[in-house]
């Protein structure tokens, strides 16, 4: 048995809410903007994923009109800082809904760091850091969505195994529904079957 939802007769919180609790786990955009008199802002975004690999794209949705949005709109920059498990607590104090104007660095404690193509720092102790440029904006609903052409990236060299990022050594973040935060827990490896390999054809007969 099955239970509908329909989101034109139900609330825009409720439908919200069901939405982000089973659209999980969705990775975390720390970004990292500054504002046109120079305050440094950071935010968490979940609702964030890679746009084009050619060129190198990444975008994030900005539900209403935040300072993360305001920024980039005058600047033109940004950076998504990766969300590690060690900082849980103060990636959530930059989610606290301060006045304009207070920098979240400040007032949860973050180190920054400058960046080395744009204006906005990086957050020091992240081990990744993607340094973007606003690509284009485009507004849906009561949400734009952000796409940032990256500039330039950084990896902390603890991260990296055979120059890769490590997955296990990153730690990464997710938001899952409600209060809820996901770690990676178990990582699962298999590989992609070729048409040419695949169980059944021709070729394998």
């Amino acid at each position: 048995m099955r239970i509908d939802f329909d989101p034109a007769v139900m609330s825009r919180n409720d439908f919200y809410k069901l939405l982000t609790s089973t659209v999980v786990p969705r990775p975390i955009a720390w970004v990292s903007t500054v504002s046109a008199d120079g305050v440094h802002n950071l935010a968490p975004h979940s609702f964030f994923t890679i746009a084009s690999v050619a060129p190198p794209v990444v975008q994030f949705s900005s539900v209403g009109r935040k300072d993360t949005l305001r920024n980039i709109e005058a600047t033109g920059q940004f950076v998504v800082n990766l969300s590690p498990e060690g900082l849980f607590e103060q990636i959530n104090d930059t989610a606290t809904d301060f006045p304009h104007g207070v920098s979240e660095f400040d007032a949860a404690g973050i180190v920054s760091e400058p960046s080395l193509r744009v204006k906005p720092p990086r957050v020091a102790d992240s081990p990744v850091a993607l340094e973007c440029e606003v690509h284009s904006t485009l507004g849906i609903g009561d949400s734009t969505v952000v796409f940032g052409r990256v500039v330039h990236a950084v990896v902390s060299e603890d991260a990296l195994v055979d120059g890769h990022p490590e997955i296990s050594k990153l730690r990464p973040l997710s938001r899952l529904g409600k209060d809820e935060w996901g770690t990676i827990g178990d990582v699962r490896e298999i590989s992609r079957v070729r048409h040419a390999e695949w169980r059944g054809s021709a070729a394998n007969r």
